[in-house]
């Protein structure tokens, strides 16, 4: 496809928004317009943490490695190999060859050496061009180096059973070292990857439009153009949906995946995958640093309710840190906090904090949030029954993890969250470990901190025994359920809606979008 072309193509879809009057002739046939929840922050996976954003950042992008179709098993991507020493320290990875980034550069062993050291090495030339929010998942590479020019070696400080499936993930994905250099702290504007989209235009609260790499080392994907369009309302989506402005949309609100299901016109998808949604209770001070006050939040809030009425039966009340979808490292012994509404009052009491006034950060949407202006709404009118006094402060999804992030002291007592992770290690090593507060550079941003906890993860990420990792996992979800650092609500089953246009989609347990294999008539 001729340059002149893309903005053509551009100017016709540009035309159909401005001009839908039937469900299916408001967009091109073959050009994919999908429907997001928010802007994206980045286009540089390195320095982003929405699962909103990784949606993008898998078409434009690969990594060393990538999860296998339809599983969290990682196979071969731009590594065609890989060797791992016996003592677990050493990963050399085999490259494919004749790869180019998009921008005519070429990928080898030393792109992959200068993604990394970018992240990892403060003295980097190139480091200044982060932030790099998630770069500890590779804390424990020690060096990365050419062997020549498609063999690289990782050395690791000390066995680290999440690489692989850390390299999957979109902090792994391997950018165009040129492309850096030239555009240095707007990159993230200007991405350049190896992946089966290229990049073609970002412009502001409007659109993302990626255009096909007919070069791809994987074949050549289907659809000429995908055009990610971030519409934070979720009514606004649904409409937006049902008169053809929108041929896919993802995290479908409750209310509407019904009449989706009813109609022949449309293809609903569902997928189970490791997802919680909670709320993080700011332990560093306020009432939330009386453990029995952490534990009367989890029994005043009706989960079972929120999950029937609320998200309509698209979720299940969540039990605790690590999501049944991690099966072998889950702990089904450990039962949800039941609805108790009495038994919250007496903690309450116990603690002193009866009536206790609480400050409650919601968002309007995001990555994984399900319904949260109507769930804290529901939460709110439940803490209520229990004499705790809710004050509700709402914020757009960006501006939302901005105040989050940093940590909520000085802020708020509780705020809503989700995360769609790729292992057992990933959330509670994130978000749960003393040295994750958000000073040290983590989120953890309740202050939550026990030593036997930051012992049991530290230990089950060093172990290459599956057995071993599961047993030290289940015994950190049953102190994490005690000590209650957060109010655990929800494991979501994701889903999305397409026209019935749309041919070869289906939804990933990791919550990516991948769009390689997607045609649309």
């Amino acid at each position: 496809m001729k340059k002149s072309w893309y903005f053509l193509l551009v100017f016709f879809v540009l035309l159909s928004f401005i001009s839908f009057k039937t469900a299916w002739s408001a967009t091109p046939p073959n050009v994919l317009v999908v429907g997001q929840i928010a802007e994206p922050q980045s286009l540089d996976p390195h320095g982003v943490t929405a699962v909103n954003d990784f949606r993008i950042l898998m078409n434009i992008y690969d990594g060393l490695v990538r999860y296998e179709d339809g599983s969290l098993e990682v196979e071969p991507a731009l590594a065609e190999s890989w060797t791992i020493s016996d003592d677990g320290l050493e990963y050399v990875f085999q490259l494919r060859q004749g790869i180019s980034f998009h921008d005519g550069s070429a990928f080898n062993a030393e792109a992959v050496v200068f993604n990394f050291q970018r992240m990892l090495d403060e003295d980097h030339p190139y480091h200044h061009t982060g932030p790099f929010p998630l770069s500890f998942y590779f804390s424990q590479v020690d060096s990365v180096e050419a062997l020549d020019d498609y063999s690289v070696k990782f050395t690791l400080s000390e066995p680290f059973a999440p690489l692989l499936s850390n390299l999957a993930y979109p902090t792994g994905l391997i950018v165009s070292p040129a492309a850096v250099k030239e555009h240095q702290e707007d990159f993230g504007r200007h991405p350049s990857g190896t992946g089966p989209f290229r990049f073609e235009e970002w412009r502001a609260n409007t659109r993302v439009v990626l255009v096909r790499n007919s070069d791809y080392w994987d074949g050549v994907p289907s659809l000429e153009a995908v055009v990610f369009r971030p519409i934070t309302d979720a009514n606004t989506r649904v409409a937006e949906m049902l008169s053809g402005g929108i041929d896919l949309m993802v995290e479908v609100p409750p209310d509407n995946v019904g009449h989706f299901k009813a109609d022949a016109n449309y293809q609903v998808f569902e997928q189970a995958g490791p997802h919680l949604w909670f709320l993080i209770l700011n332990m560093k001070e306020g009432p939330f640093k009386d453990q029995r006050v952490r534990q009367a939040v989890n029994y005043a809030i009706d989960k079972e309710s929120l999950v029937r009425d609320v998200l309509q039966g698209t979720a299940a009340v969540a039990a605790g840190p690590t999501p049944p979808a991690f099966a072998w490292a889950y702990n089904d012994a450990l039962e949800p906090y039941p609805y108790d509404p009495d038994k919250a009052r007496a903690l309450l009491a116990e603690a002193g904090a009866e009536g206790a006034q609480l400050t409650f950060y919601v968002t309007e949407g995001g990555s994984g949030m399900l319904d949260p202006l109507s769930m804290g709404a529901a939460i709110q009118a439940d803490l209520a029954e229990v004499g705790l006094r809710v004050s509700i402060e709402t914020y757009e999804w960006n501006t939302f993890l901005g105040r989050v992030n940093p940590g909520l002291e000085g802020k708020a007592d509780m705020a809503q969250m989700a995360w769609m992770t790729n292992d057992p290690d990933t959330l509670p090593y994130l978000a749960l470990r003393t040295e994750a507060w958000p000073e040290h550079g983590g989120f953890n941003s309740g202050y939550y901190s026990n030593p036997e906890v930051d012992e049991l993860l530290a230990r089950a990420r060093q172990s290459t025994d599956q057995d071993e990792r599961a047993e030290l996992y289940r015994r950190m979800q049953e102190i994490v359920y005690e000590d209650a650092p957060w109010a655990f609500v929800a494991n979501w089953k994701q889903n999305a809606v397409a026209s019935s246009r749309v041919e070869g989609f289906r939804l990933q347990p990791s919550f990516f979008l991948l769009l390689h294999d997607v045609s649309k008539m």
